[in-house]
């Protein structure tokens, strides 16, 4: 096989942010990597007119139920300032925190709020949010919110931007990778080559490349795969025959992978069950009367 890299791939592993926002994956602080699709312009308008629809009915009622303490014009102003208060700041606030980034709008058009780094928002990320939308939505109608949307890679409004959050798509996202198979003219090397253990963001990165072949221009698709097997290649040990194809190496290396692993896992829990049966066996001598 040859493989010629430079960069990262020289290095035997990739670069710690090489592509995530183009792949789609957000990395955890427990360096756990997460594919999310940030939710597009047209989902987070229609999430955000359920929203509002519902604040506005919450806020007319709470406004009909306090109008009969209104007794002066004073009265009334500091009615309209609780009421829009609460409608613009409170209730988004409270739904958004309660639930880590739902609410009824996202519900129905499948989406979330989370964290830049994938995980759930907590109460300080839902106020930035809820105060900055009283300008780019309340006061604008939403058309700030919208243009800012539009220029930002992840479809971010400036409350996401000052938040450190952006919306995702937890509907229609998910899809079945095809399952791997082993190369036939890999398989015998396969068997015998001693493979340590991978790291696990180059693995999934060998993964997800090989699940979206289909989808890669070949200008992108043959240095990607080559440098995923030079970063691959000092985990394996004696390396594959030469000439072989970068892809057909990251399938027999993560496939043998895959099968070793179950096969430890299956001798493991035999062990574990053999053990289990000795240790409820009488001691020698003592009769079984059950």
């Amino acid at each position: 096989m040859t493989t010629t890299a430079a960069g990262p791939a020289s290095r035997g592993v990739l670069g710690p942010t090489q592509d995530h926002a183009a792949a789609g994956l957000v990395i955890t602080g427990e360096a756990v990597a997460l594919e999310l699709r940030p939710a597009g312009v047209a989902h987070r308008l229609l999430s955000g007119l359920i929203d509002l629809g519902i604040y506005a009915a919450a806020s007319i009622a709470l406004l009909l139920g306090l109008s009969r303490l209104v007794q002066n014009s004073a009265h009334l102003g500091i009615l309209i300032v609780v009421v829009s208060v609460t409608m613009m700041v409170a209730l988004p606030t409270t739904v958004e925190s309660l639930t880590r980034g739902l609410s009824a709008g996202k519900l129905a058009a499948g989406l979330r709020v989370v964290r830049d780094d994938g995980g759930p928002i907590r109460f300080r990320h839902a106020l930035v949010r809820a105060m900055l939308g009283v300008v780019e939505i309340w006061l604008t109608f939403g058309g700030l919110a919208v243009i800012t949307s539009i220029i930002n890679k992840r479809d971010k409004r400036l409350g996401d931007l000052l938040a450190g959050t952006y919306a995702i798509r937890v509907r229609g996202t998910e899809e079945a990778l095809a399952p791997l198979l082993m190369p036939p003219d890999l398989a015998t090397w396969a068997e015998l080559a001693d493979i340590r253990r991978l790291p696990d963001e180059l693995a999934l990165y060998a993964r997800l490349h090989l699940s979206r072949t289909s989808a890669m221009s070949p200008a992108f698709r043959e240095p990607r795969a080559r440098a995923l097997a030079a970063s691959l290649e000092p985990y394996v040990s004696p390396p594959p025959p030469w000439g072989t194809n970068p892809e057909r190496f990251l399938a027999a290396v993560l496939v043998a992978r895959r099968d070793r692993e179950y096969r430890a896992a299956v001798a493991q829990e035999e062990r574990a069950t053999e053990r289990a049966n000795r240790t409820r066996r009488l001691p020698y001598g003592i009769p079984d009367v059950s």
